[in-house]
């Protein structure tokens, strides 16, 4: 058996979502897909976790306190530039009007969505 030359050894998603509802739903959903999930607040807890460990794939909602996920994005990929991106967010016009763009190739999924749709989203951008 070969294992496949990469630095994360499975499928870890780093979650940043303010809501703490919404935060334990999707961490829920993720890993009964078959996910490893890491959650948190706000991007400041979530920035600093990637500092110190690598990830798949940065799932953010877009509005947080502290660190909102459009900085947690570009210095998340300052930091691992194969980090996949998308954003969550009930605002999808605040990542096209921001003035600072998103990381190249980011995701965005508009609340609400069905788990489905947000499992089967995760899949086709880590298959990217």
């Amino acid at each position: 058996m070969t294992a496949k030359p990469s630095r994360v050894p499975a499928c870890r998603i780093l979650l940043a979502e303010d809501d703490d509802s919404m935060r334990g739903f999707l961490e829920r959903a993720l890993d009964k897909a078959g996910f490893e999930v890491i959650a948190f607040p706000n991007g400041e807890e979530a920035f600093e976790r990637l500092q110190q460990e690598p990830f798949t794939l940065l799932l953010t909602d877009i509005v947080m306190p502290r660190m909102d996920g459009i900085e947690l994005a570009r210095r998340a990929a300052a930091l691992d530039p194969e980090l996949k991106i998308m954003f969550i967010t009930g605002f999808a016009a605040v990542i096209l009007n921001n003035e600072t763009a998103a990381p190249k190739d980011a995701r965005v999924l508009s609340k609400p969505f069905h788990l489905k749709d947000l499992v089967r989203e995760v899949e086709r951008l880590l298959e990217a």
